[in-house]
């Protein structure tokens, strides 16, 4: 293995992954660094699946950033010729005229998007399987879905090595440098160098981003999913769209069961803030693992409030205002990093990763992602 690279990425989960495989499609010399084995579940993107949705309650100003990484997500499913994306649609559902649900809609009409808007009585209707208040509505996205996470990563990684991407496992990095000359990183006995290095940590990012200097705003939070038996004929994946879930008091989400898996579900807000080297990553150890689970499925989803099957727990990188942090250093400019994605930058890791791919080839991105500068949180 060499020592002298164009571009290293340190961190080589969803987002950092994403860049390393941009790179290599780029013919770039590109290591990715990581302490751990990818994919693996000790990150943010283990746990099977994760949502992709276009229409997006949180800001239509993700909406071009989320087509454009569908795009690229079946272009990555043709290339590696494996089911990485399965079109379920995607159900938001809330109380009328709550902000989120608003904003799913006008994020749908300022791009033309497929959005079907559905009152309580028609949902019930559709699927027998939810019980609803009749003051909720619907947004049902027929061309959204469900990405396997882990299969997503696998992909990455393959097609990326295939190129001559170089992957260096277990093997946290103690040190990075960055100097008018470029960069260097120190990995567990060795010392790499580039010309540019970019940061993707997720829940490490403040710790090794501070020793470059950097004071980034992001708090890790323990977050659990579990799945449950549920009636098939009711919640599977020929018939039940994946969901989020708006309650007033909570933000749900799920999936439908995908051959006999049982339906999966997580809360969005809440969790324990958390150290990711010490936290307790054990599925129970806090009532409200099961317990905060089990009252949405009994108010909403009675049907599919069965045995629990199994219980995971991950980890959540969140920013003051829960969007992202994609920047580099100000001073340093070799240095790029991407982070605080608080539970919702999965969807988006195929074009983030292009975004940070082509910031360090180029200096500019072709998307822009102005939005998620660290400077938004310094005093001006």
């Amino acid at each position: 293995m060499s020592n002298t690279y164009e571009v290293i990425v340190v961190g080589a989960g969803s987002m950092g992954m994403a860049a390393g495989w941009h790179l290599a499609q780029r013919g770039v010399r590109t290591l990715l660094v990581d302490a751990f084995h990818p994919p693996h579940t000790l990150g943010s993107h283990h746990g099977d699946t994760r949502i992709i949705r276009h229409a997006y309650g949180e800001g239509r100003q993700y909406v071009p950033l989320a087509l454009r990484a569908q795009q690229l997500w079946l272009e990555l499913q043709v290339e590696a010729g494996t089911q990485i994306f399965a079109q379920t649609g995607v159900l938001s559902l809330g109380r009328a005229g709550s902000p989120f649900m608003e904003e799913v809609v006008r994020s749908s009409a300022s791009f033309d998007l497929p959005l079907e808007v559905l009152d309580a009585a028609e949902i019930r209707r559709r699927w027998p399987g939810w019980r609803l208040p009749d003051d909720y509505v619907g947004s049902l996205e027929t061309s959204s879905g469900v990405l396997f996470s882990e299969h997503c990563i696998r992909a990455m990684r393959r097609l990326g090595e295939a190129r001559g991407m170089q992957v260096l496992v277990n093997t946290p990095v103690d040190d990075i440098r960055v100097d008018g000359q470029g960069a260097s990183v120190r990995a567990g006995l060795s010392v790499y160098t580039a010309e540019r290095v970019i940061v993707t940590v997720g829940a490490w990012a403040k710790r090794l981003l501070a020793a470059a200097g950097l004071d980034v705003p992001v708090l890790p939070m323990r977050k659990v999913i579990a799945w449950f038996e549920c009636d098939e004929d009711l919640y599977g994946a020929a018939e039940f769209p994946a969901f989020t879930c708006e309650t007033g008091k909570a933000h749900y989400y799920g999936f439908p069961s995908f051959g006999g898996t049982g339906i999966k579900v997580g809360r969005h807000d809440g969790g324990q803030a958390a150290d990711p080297d010490t936290m307790e990553r054990t599925f129970g150890a806090y009532p409200e693992d099961e317990g905060d689970l089990r009252r949405f499925l009994q108010d909403f989803l009675p049907r599919a409030n069965g045995r629990l099957i199994t219980g995971k727990t991950c980890v959540y990188t969140m920013s003051p205002d829960e969007h992202f942090i994609i920047d580099r250093h100000p001073e340093r400019p070799q240095l790029l990093f991407a982070c605080g994605f608080s539970g919702h930058g999965f969807k988006f890791a195929s074009a983030i990763g292009e975004v940070l791919a082509q910031l360090a080839v180029a200096d500019r991105a072709e998307l822009d992602v102005s939005m998620f500068s660290l400077r938004r949180f310094q005093p001006l």
